[in-house]
């Protein structure tokens, strides 16, 4: 009995730390957006600005250097003028795809029951 509760306790505890690793990555109120709205494709700065409601330039460069950092988007210079900087997922942040849909189907259950619930009062 003690062995299994040693062996829960360490699965949590690896659990635990896989979903702190991920929540440090996906941190802030904007990462996960930039990442739901390049899953649909590539975007220029401009762009993903628009498709982002409320998010400033400043907060979307830095944001969007993390995201590069870890290995999550790709930043292309385009030989344009004047110069277009477009973006999008790397392999590897499409792997957050499947992560970003739950979280789209869940937010779309929940509002839908929120919005229920306020029709009733």
């Amino acid at each position: 009995m003690a062995e299994k509760e040693n062996l829960d306790k360490a699965v949590c505890s690896v659990h635990h730390m896989a979903v702190r690793d991920t929540m440090d990555i996906l941190n802030g109120k904007w990462k996960i957006r930039i990442i739901a709205s390049l899953s649909f494709h590539k975007k220029r700065f401009m762009e993903l600005i628009a498709d982002i409601d409320g998010i400033a330039a400043k907060m979307l460069s830095k944001e969007l250097q993390e995201l590069e950092m870890n290995g999550l988007v790709t930043r292309s210079v385009l030989n344009t003028k004047p110069i277009t900087v477009e973006y999008e997922l790397t392999p590897y942040g499409h792997t957050l795809k499947p992560v970003i849909n739950e979280m789209a189907a869940w937010g779309m259950k929940h509002r839908k029951k929120v919005m229920k619930g306020s029709a009733l009062k």
